[in-house]
C-alpha cells in the first residue's frame, strides 16, 4: 500500500484545514488507518485512527472534539478534518496504515505503511 498525503498549509488560530491521504494498492476493511504528527524537536505522536470500514474511531485527548477522521472507501482516501486549530497543532502530519490490528494502537512502530508528511502551520 502506498499513501499520499496532502492538504497542509498555513492557517490562523481558530481556522480549519482538511488533510487527505490517498491509498494506492489493495486495502482491506480490517486495515487501520491513522494520522500522526511530529512537531520540531518532538517525537511523532498519534492523532486519530479508524478502520477503513468504519465501526469506530480513536482520538488523542489533545484533538478530541476538534478533529475528525473519516474514510471514503470508493476513493480509497482517508481525511482528517481539523477545526478550531491552535498554534500547538503546528506539525508535519503523516498518514499511516496497519494491516489488521486495532484502532487503539497508537505507537508509530505498530504501523506498516506511511505516507510522506504534509506541513500544517497554525499562526497565533
Amino acid at each position: 500500500v502506498q499513501l499520499q498525503a496532502s492538504g497542509g498549509g498555513l492557517v490562523q488560530a481558530g481556522g480549519s484545514l482538511r488533510l487527505s491521504c490517498a491509498a494506492s494498492g489493495r486495502t482491506f476493511n480490517t486495515d487501520v488507518v491513522a494520522w500522526f504528527r511530529q512537531a520540531p524537536g518532538k517525537e511523532r505522536e498519534f492523532v486519530a485512527g479508524r478502520w477503513w470500514s468504519g465501526g469506530g474511531t480513536n482520538y488523542a485527548d489533545s484533538v478530541k472534539g476538534r478533529f475528525t477522521i473519516s474514510t471514503d472507501n470508493a476513493k480509497n482516501t482517508v481525511y482528517l478534518q481539523m477545526n478550531s486549530l491552535k498554534p500547538e497543532d503546528t506539525a508535519v502530519y503523516f498518514c499511516a496504515s496497519l494491516r489488521g490490528g486495532s484502532i487503539f494502537y497508537t505507537h508509530p512502530t505498530n504501523y506498516n505503511y506511511w505516507g510522506q508528511g504534509t506541513l500544517v502551520t497554525v499562526s497565533s
